[in-house]
């Protein structure tokens, strides 16, 4: 037997691939499918069954291509509804896989469908359990995505605390937890930097697990604290339930170098991507482009702040990271991407074309120019903010900015900061896309401003 978790770290999530003799299974499958086939291939296995915890939300599965290169059956839970050809099974169905068998438990509450894997050894000992978004290491799934007109979040989390009570709890401790995402994932809020454990360790240290919450705390625990979850969710929700378009046709489409003439005129009605650093992105760009470095999270980034993931995308990017920009959209349901900028800024402003720049300033500059009355804006989430930040500042949360916008006024100074300077360019780029030019990006983010003990002539540091 062997079980193997091939963990993504830019989408937080766990995929899993089990054999046993010359079958095998995959759980929760990314888009993309080369690198199954590739496992399939050397691992000199047939796949049997493509196993789906739910449908997830924050990034689009591969289920159907999966299945139709390899004629591996596609299983969900019970309630699952699709435009696709899969087996629903029921609860406590065992499938036979070589030696082994994995049973279904139906585990309603993040989702209606949701259904977690029970991996029974050879020696018919519950070896592990493939939870998804049920159970994370540290945490349990937020119960607030899949809210529809006659189910309230509180009646999703009452039925995940019966899930976790029922089906959960009876395991043994030493049953090894495999959840479908780690830290970083927006489908929970307290995930931890692990990415599986055992369930008796669980016991101790989530404090979801906790024996001693009765169902109204466990509601009141699990619900509270929740940010709005990323507005692409429903979207990919939608396509997980869904034929798509297909992968590798993506790739092809979005790998086409384009000449600068031709980027220009395409640019009239497409979104640009610059997936390029922070800094070469301050230092010159195109207008009305949105940064998205690629060495960040980049996809559910993308898929949070764009207005319309169907838009058409165009990229300036590294001529060798083109492909992974392409792969890593389409994973969030990003798929019109066109093409991207041949031999890069340096053929746009060699061609004389216009480009914009963002000021970016080291926390030593900020400290000497800025003023009492001017606005210094926090983009980071409630939990760092919370956690410490400066006082005169003001969050509005780079998740929520599409909502954010009305805040901002054209005449305005604003000095902005993230954690680490990521996510404040991706503002600037996004404010300035608005018409709103007047923007000061701190270098380095709060990481830098609370390494500075001299800031604390501008105002004191709240740590809560």
């Amino acid at each position: 037997m062997k079980v193997e978790q091939i963990y993504t770290g830019c989408l937080s999530e766990a995929t899993y691939f089990i054999k046993s003799e010359k079958e095998a299974a995959i759980i929760d499958p990314l888009r993309e499918t080369d690198k199954y086939l590739e496992k399939i291939k050397s691992e000199n296995t047939t796949l049997k069954y493509i196993f789906i915890t739910h449908f997830h939300a924050d990034f689009v599965s591969g289920h159907v291509d999966l299945a139709e290169k390899t004629g591996a059956q596609i299983i969900f839970g019970p309630n699952a509804k699709a435009d696709f050809k899969f087996y629903s099974a029921v609860d406590n169905e065992v499938f036979n896989l070589g030696q082994i068998k994995i049973k279904s438990l139906h585990t309603p509450g993040h989702t209606l469908e949701s259904t977690c894997y029970l991996l029974i050894d050879a020696n018919n000992s519950e070896y592990c359990v493939f939870t998804g978004d049920t159970l994370f290491i540290g945490d349990v799934g937020r119960p607030d995505l899949a809210v529809k007109s006659h189910l309230t979040q509180k009646d999703l989390a009452e039925l995940l605390y019966h899930s976790i009570h029922d089906k959960i709890f009876p395991l043994r401790d030493e049953t090894i937890i495999y959840p479908a995402h780690g830290a970083g994932s927006a489908c929970g809020k307290n995930m931890s930097k692990e990415t599986f454990d055992t369930l008796g360790n669980q016991k101790k240290v989530n404090y979801a697990l906790n024996t001693n919450l009765n169902i109204e705390e466990f509601v009141t625990e699990v619900t509270c604290g929740l940010s709005s979850p990323p507005s692409y969710f429903p979207l990919n929700v939608k396509m997980n339930q869904s034929v798509n378009k297909s992968y590798d046709d993506i790739i092809k489409s979005g790998s086409t170098p384009l000449k600068k003439d031709d980027f220009k005129k395409l640019a009239e009605n497409s979104i640009i991507i610059d997936c390029r650093k922070p800094i070469d992105f301050a230092n010159s760009h195109i207008p009305g482009s949105i940064f998205i470095g690629i060495d960040g999270g980049f996809a559910p980034w993308a898929g949070s702040v764009l207005e319309n993931i169907n838009s058409d995308i165009i990229l300036v990017a590294d001529p060798d990271r083109v492909e992974e920009a392409v792969k890593r959209l389409s994973r969030v349901g990003i798929d019109n991407t066109k093409g991207f900028l041949e031999g890069g800024m340096e053929a746009w402003i060699k061609a004389g074309y216009e480009i914009d720049k963002v000021k970016s300033i080291e926390v030593s500059q900020f400290e000497k120019e800025v003023r009492d009355d001017e606005l210094i804006i926090d983009v980071r989430n409630n939990g760092e903010y919370e956690k410490s930040h400066l006082i005169n500042s003001h969050l509005l949360p780079l998740v929520n900015f599409s909502n954010n916008f009305i805040n901002y006024k054209a005449n305005s100074k604003y000095y902005i900061h993230c954690q680490g300077g990521y996510r404040s360019m991706i503002a600037c780029s996004l404010l300035k896309r608005k018409g709103i030019h007047n923007l000061i990006d701190i270098k380095g983010g709060f990481a830098a401003i609370a390494k500075d003990s001299s800031l604390k002539t501008i105002s004191e540091l709240v740590n809560n």
